[in-house]
């Protein structure tokens, strides 16, 4: 009989995964909590060396970005614009990422990159992916009307960049596949929809929507504002044509301050705490 108090031996005990139960801040923190699948050095070819190190996982994918980002920044300052910004990052972490198990890969811009996986503490990585851009597109009360693309398969988490400058990313065809659903946008003679959730249909497979967005709940009231539209082929760059799945969010949002004008505000109220030094004028002020 066998005491399961004994240690383990040590090809069992770190061969695995470690435990899910716990929650990685960033994907540096997963990759160096968790053993590699690939380690090594190797040389570009003209006789500089670089690392490959990585962990492969399977994950789901979640890029989402503002609609119409460069024409509403245009006429903010540089200081403006990073409270947008901020203030859309921060509203996304409130309300999506509050409580599930995503891991934020990247800001770019004006646009977010979250991957789930059942290494991270998801019991359904894609459930999860759904239902964050969900909360993003039903509690967007400054009308950012986010376009989000999902996409799920195999990835590594591993180290980018030289001795100069390091980043921990996930690599893979997920990733690309994420962004490309999220520039899908919905057909002219379509459903009007204030924000978008595009992933291909087969990763869709046979789900139900109420069952993944529960009618009566926070995200999915008994008025049902997320309706899931008819499967559908699109072109996409160098993949030809997708068949891809849909949830339009059909509500309307009507803030009573826009995200500009927010911004504007937030930072003349930073001025008038002594907290902003400008070294520029604001547009609206040239």
């Amino acid at each position: 009989m066998t005491n399961d108090s004994e240690p383990k031996p040590r090809s069992q005990a770190y061969s695995r995964t470690m435990a899910t139960d716990q929650r990685y801040h960033s994907l540096e923190d997963f990759l160096a909590s968790t053993m590699s699948h690939l380690d090594g050095v190797l040389d570009d070819g003209w006789g500089s060396l670089f690392p490959v190190k990585g962990r492969e996982i399977d994950a789901v994918v979640l890029f989402a970005d503002i609609t119409g980002f460069s024409t509403r920044t245009l006429d903010l300052s540089p200081a403006e614009t990073l409270v947008y910004v901020q203030n859309f990052f921060a509203w996304i972490s409130g309300e999506a990422l509050n409580g599930r198990p995503g891991i934020v890969d990247k800001y770019i811009g004006d646009e977010v990159m979250v991957v789930f996986s059942e290494e991270f503490g998801s019991e359904d990585p894609f459930v999860d992916a759904v239902q964050a851009a969900a909360a993003m597109s039903r509690h967007d009360v400054h009308a950012y009307g986010p376009h989000m693309g999902i996409a799920a398969g195999p990835v590594i988490v591993g180290y980018a960049g030289t001795p100069l400058r390091y980043n921990v990313s996930v690599f893979g065809a997920p990733v690309a596949l994420a962004a490309r659903c999220a520039s899908v946008r919905p057909p002219e003679d379509g459903p009007r929809a204030s924000s978008t959730i595009v992933f291909p249909a087969a990763d869709w497979a046979d789900r139900q929507l109420d069952d993944i967005l529960r009618p009566g709940t926070r995200l999915q009231p008994d008025y049902r504002v997320f309706e899931l539209q008819e499967r559908r082929e699109v072109p996409m760059k160098g993949l030809d044509m997708v068949e891809v799945c849909e949830i339009y969010n059909t509500g309307a949002h009507f803030p009573t301050q826009s995200a500009e004008d927010r911004a504007r505000e937030s930072l003349a109220s930073l001025a008038e705490a002594g907290r902003y030094w400008p070294r520029f004028d604001s547009p609206a002020q040239s």
